[in-house]
């Protein structure tokens, strides 16, 4: 059960640049994402777009193109952009919104401050957000997110294995990100078993990315 807005009820507006904005009034997470999945689901638009307010921050959803946007409209305007590749991704990224706000976003995903950053290729997309990653704690902490969005610990407990299942062609971004993180951090990757989906990664288990990988399960 979702915990209650506390104070609440809470207020969003949903806008799909058609002029019928819906105003909501919720007194939880849940609340308010059953009521944007009906507006999503129910309208065919480029921009999909979740306004609190009294917090001043946004969502913006853009299936059409691929990207989702978050911003805060505080004294000074902060924004970052994420590359969907899964259409499955926008609803649960609209419900992070509801629980937390723009913070609830911090791991979805690999966010840019430039949204033109986006059209960049895969790869040169995934090195960029790894070169960002300077301190070991961090950089433990992204790859144990990786891990958290589509691994397994395979069943012999010595490997972590991410992108579980997925083609090559899947997660090129966050591959790229992923291998670079492995070498900064001096994991050891290992090759898959033989039946093991071409893009798997597998890396043996190491105490740092224990620990960090604990917290996501």
């Amino acid at each position: 059960m979702a915990r209650p807005y506390r104070p609440g009820p809470k207020q969003f507006v949903f806008a799909a640049g058609d002029g019928n904005d819906q105003h909501v009034s919720v007194g939880d997470p849940q609340e308010a994402y059953v009521a944007f999945s009906a507006f999503f689901r129910g309208r065919e638009s480029d921009t999909y777009t979740i306004t609190d307010e009294p917090a001043a921050q946004s969502l913006v959803l853009m299936p059409r193109l691929g990207k989702i946007s978050r911003i805060k409209h505080a004294d000074q305007l902060r924004s970052e952009h994420l590359r969907v590749d899964r259409p499955n991704r926008y609803l649960p990224s609209a419900m992070l919104f509801f629980e937390n706000g723009y913070a609830g976003l911090d791991h979805f995903g690999q966010w840019f401050s430039d949204l033109s950053d986006l059209d960049a290729s895969p790869e040169t997309r995934g090195a960029a957000r790894a070169a960002a990653f300077t301190m070991e704690a961090a950089a433990i902490e992204e790859v144990a997110r990786i891990w958290a969005d589509s691994g397994i610990v395979d069943p012999s407990d010595r490997y972590y294995v991410f992108f579980d299942s997925h083609d090559v062609g899947e997660d090129r971004a966050e591959r790229a990100e992923l291998l670079q993180l492995i070498e900064f951090l001096g994991l050891e990757r290992v090759d898959g078993p033989a039946a093991a989906a071409g893009g798997e990664v597998w890396v043996r288990t190491d105490p740092r990315l224990d620990v960090e990988c604990a917290r996501w399960s």
